[in-house]
């Protein structure tokens, strides 16, 4: 119980620390010219992983710990962190684009196109998983997948029409 607890309280934080990060990055990035597009699908999204959380919270707080679901996890951290670091001051959860600025090709996006997404798609199956919720990883993961494709579909639009590619 105290394992699902804990588990469950770094996942929250460190959620709370993402927006913490992605609101001062976006600011910076407005500031600088940015401008955010097809923001419309925003909320969806933040409304998803907030169910997604509470729903952990409720369901799982007591629940036994798969290790094997729990190593794949913290697998996903190590990308999300390579991919932040990669990012840097350009990560945010929001669609900015800011003019002039190249595409980067450095780190997990030498191999990805979205690292991002692959980390959080594998998060909200793998999380549900490490407390033997496969239901819940289902339901889940085919929502994520309706918002993704929204997602990815103007987040690539918005970075062909706006950005170059760093030769890098």
């Amino acid at each position: 119980m105290i394992g699902s607890i804990l588990l469950l309280a770094a996942v929250t934080a460190e959620r709370l620390g993402e927006l913490w990060l992605a609101r001062r990055n976006t600011e910076r990035l407005l500031a600088n010219g940015g401008r955010e597009v097809a923001a419309g699908h925003y909320p969806l999204i933040v409304v998803l992983h907030g169910l997604w959380i509470i729903g952990l919270w409720l369901l799982a707080w007591d629940a036994p710990i798969s290790p094997l679901w729990l190593v794949v996890f913290a697998l996903l951290q190590v990308l999300r962190l390579w991919t932040l670091g990669t990012l840097g001051r350009r990560w945010t959860t929001r669609i900015i684009v800011v003019p002039g600025e190249t595409l980067v090709a450095a780190g997990p996006y030498r191999l990805l196109r979205h690292p991002n997404y692959v980390v959080v798609i594998g998060e909200i199956a793998v999380l549900p998983l490490c407390f033997g919720m496969p239901l819940y990883a289902l339901l889940f993961s085919a929502a994520n997948a309706l918002i993704l494709t929204i997602r990815i579909r103007a987040e690539n639009a918005a970075l062909a029409g706006s950005l170059r590619a760093d030769p890098a």
